[in-house]
């Protein structure tokens, strides 16, 4: 069945991942890959998909309305993948406005445009509204996290994400338009822009240089592999009851000191260094603010309702992910330099 669905932030790291596999899992649908590619948009992620006759880059912004609607005249939209968001907490509390125009009002400029665009006719629509786990507070050292979990967002990151969580819903109950929202733990693999944790301690480990870990490392969170992550957007997408929500969880849960001595040990074999050798590299640093405990997920709704389950536990999924990293420095390369930006100019400047 032919249809065209725009995946926003789709140069980044979930959202690439996101746009090849429907690229290649449905040759009759028109990928949109809409993408402001801001620092963390990397057209390198998707070179092997560039070219397929099913997929187009447009660049643009969620802020502007006007670009919105723009995309939304020319191109008769099906769905709505929307991953767009700024993602990364410690910049969040540095500049919490840059949030908010993107994760709030973004998201509304997008439930609009997609409102008005589509108000005659909502059958066989869907608006999938991809958020963190991270809305719903901290955990102590037992329970999970429930899609019927009271929100309670410590970050302005997690704050954003919240208020877009609750507008994408209040825009299904005031307006039928057809939603489904889903809550995701942790995401690692490759293309992960190089702040986050996983990356940055594998870039500096190589590089011989101060792995830092927050407060004594005790905060835990629950792992996914992106890979897992895309093919479960792809079901919530395609099967997921319109109006729900989704919680989704990686059934990985480890301290961030655990994590870090496990990525040492795996660095340490794949560098041929002697073992422990990288842990020497730990440097405990102070905690951030407002930094959550614990986080753990519940997935059990998916689960019941759709068959799922992740495919890799984490010593499977850090091995690809350490693996990749170190085949691919020159992308590492590009992203810290801000190199990556030349291939959108030599990719589609000459076009």
């Amino acid at each position: 069945m032919k249809k065209t669905i725009l995946i926003t932030g789709g140069a980044g790291f979930i959202g690439s991942h996101v746009v090849r596999l429907f690229v290649n899992k449905y040759p009759d649908y028109t990928i949109l890959n809409l993408d402001l590619l801001t620092y963390a948009g990397n057209l390198e992620n998707l070179g092997d998909i560039d070219t397929r006759p099913n997929y187009r880059f447009v660049r643009a912004d969620i802020r502007d309305t006007d670009q919105l609607s723009k995309i939304f005249s020319e191109n008769e939209i099906d769905g709505i993948i929307h991953l767009a968001a700024e993602s990364h907490v410690d910049r969040s509390i540095t500049d919490p406005l840059a949030f908010i125009n993107t994760n709030i009002l973004g998201t509304v400029n997008l439930l609009n445009v997609a409102r008005d665009s589509w108000k005659d006719k909502m059958n066989g629509k869907r608006f999938y509204h991809i958020s963190t786990d991270e809305v719903y507070g901290s955990l102590g050292k037992e329970g999970f996290f429930y899609e019927t979990t009271a929100y309670d967002p410590r970050s302005p990151y997690s704050a954003s994400k919240a208020s877009s969580d609750h507008l994408v819903m209040a825009y299904y109950h005031t307006y039928g338009l057809p939603v489904v929202i889903s809550n995701c733990s942790n995401n690692y693999g490759p293309n992960q822009f190089p702040e986050k944790l996983i990356p940055l301690a594998i870039n500096n480990i190589k590089n011989s240089k101060p792995i830092p870990v927050y407060g004594k490392g005790e905060n835990i969170r629950d792992w996914m592999f992106v890979l897992d992550h895309a093919r479960t957007i792809d079901l919530i997408f395609h099967k997921g009851r319109t109006g729900e929500t989704y919680n989704i969880g990686g059934h990985n849960e480890l301290k961030n000191i655990d994590l870090i001595h496990k990525l040492c040990e795996v660095m340490d074999n794949r560098l041929n260094r002697v073992r422990g050798t990288s842990a020497k590299l730990i440097t405990f640093v102070k905690d951030r603010a407002g930094h959550d405990l614990r986080y753990a997920i519940d997935s059990s709704k998916l689960q019941n309702e759709l068959g799922w389950m992740p495919s890799l536990q984490f010593e499977e999924g850090i091995e690809k992910t350490v693996d990749w990293y170190l085949s691919n420095q020159e992308w590492m390369d590009h992203v810290l330099s801000g190199d990556y930006e030349k291939y959108y100019h030599n990719q589609y400047h000459k076009r």
